[in-house]
């Protein structure tokens, strides 16, 4: 039998500290290496983008950042980073994650809203000082969802490159278009153009490799099957049954920098009556659950409506929708993974 647990009664509670320490790769992401990824022969971006990463990683060295290099060094040599477009699903965590592990310390990598949090938490001069002694900063889902956003990550990105700190990206737009379709990018166009002049972009082209050869996302379950499948699938494990309308609700009242501790100890997720979510803060919210799910590789069960239809028509054709095909790419490849038994 699954002990059984509620997401909508936990409150977490993550110290500065706890930020901090937190920016490493996920779990899922923790013994990957270039060797490990499998590029799609048919796709020869994929193994340039490999080589690109593996010399970018070979110029990473003990000299580089520090406030001192900031205060009374030269500035750095072309430019400090490296940025990976391309669509969901073609590895570009795992790059990013593969060079990660390749660099000598010290080095972050935490996703966009993490580095957003972490000024919210420290304030931006206390992040600067804190992030410009690290050699590399990796940023996951490099995305400008707000003007606010825009400003802070150029000063932030500016800041650390003129202290000598190297940095690695990972997106689904290029630099220069950051922004568009989400807030009037145009009024802005200085902060951007400040972003895209520190990168150099490497293009990933290729399918979702979720969807590579893979069966269709599994049907939902009818709310009377869940009890036996989560028995089957989680026997022994911890798991978070909701109800899904409830957990929307209660992730309102949870900052998205602590959804990673939401789902600590988490074995297997169970949601009933899923359906399509109808406002745009609370898909954004939920675009952030998914990823901090599909980061710990939580296996999901589900009622419902399937999770091609969580957003709604206008949402998968706008600004936003990027996040949302990735949202919907990583929930069905947790979904695969909650069907893979059958109940006895």
């Amino acid at each position: 039998m699954a002990t059984v647990e509620h997401l909508t009664t936990r409150t977490p509670r993550a110290s500065v500290e706890e930020l901090l320490t937190g920016l490493h790769p996920s779990s899922r992401f923790g013994d990957v290496s270039f060797s490990s990824y499998r590029p799609d022969p048919a796709q020869p971006s994929q193994t340039a983008a490999v080589k690109a990463l593996e010399a970018f990683g070979d110029g990473i060295t003990v000299s580089n950042g520090g406030l001192f290099s900031k205060l009374f060094g030269s500035k750095p040599k072309g430019r400090a980073g490296i940025y990976l477009d391309g669509g969901f699903g073609v590895g570009k965590t795992h790059l990013l994650a593969s060079l990660w592990h390749s660099a000598p310390g010290p080095k972050a990598f935490g996703t966009f809203v993490e580095y957003t949090n972490l000024v919210g938490a420290l304030s931006f001069r206390k992040t600067v000082e804190a992030l410009s002694s690290y050699r590399l900063v990796c940023i996951d889902e490099f995305e400008l969802d707000d003007p606010g956003d825009t400003v802070l990550m150029s000063r932030l990105m500016r800041e650390l490159a003129d202290a000598g700190v190297k940095l690695a990206a990972t997106s689904n737009t290029l630099p220069g278009s950051l922004g568009e379709g989400r807030f009037a990018a145009v009024d802005f166009q200085r902060e951007i153009q400040v972003l895209a002049e520190q990168f150099d972009v490497v293009r990933i082209d290729g399918e979702d490799y979720r969807h590579r050869g893979l069966p269709a996302a599994p049907a939902p379950l009818s709310t009377g099957e869940l009890d036996a499948r989560m028995n089957a699938e989680f026997d022994g494990g911890l798991v978070a049954v909701d109800d899904f309308g409830a957990l929307l609700k209660h992730l309102a009242g949870v900052h998205p920098s602590r959804y990673r501790q939401l789902i600590d100890g988490i074995d297997g997720i169970v949601w009933k009556d899923v359906h399509t979510i109808e406002h745009q803060a609370t898909a954004l919210r939920f675009v952030v659950l998914a990823d901090r799910l599909y980061d710990k590789d939580v296996p999901i069960l589900a009622s419902g409506v399937p999770f091609d239809q969580l957003f709604t028509a206008e949402m998968m054709a706008g600004g936003y929708m990027k996040k949302y095909f990735r949202a919907v790419s990583r929930l069905t490849a947790l979904a695969r993974e909650g069907q893979s038994h059958e109940p006895s």
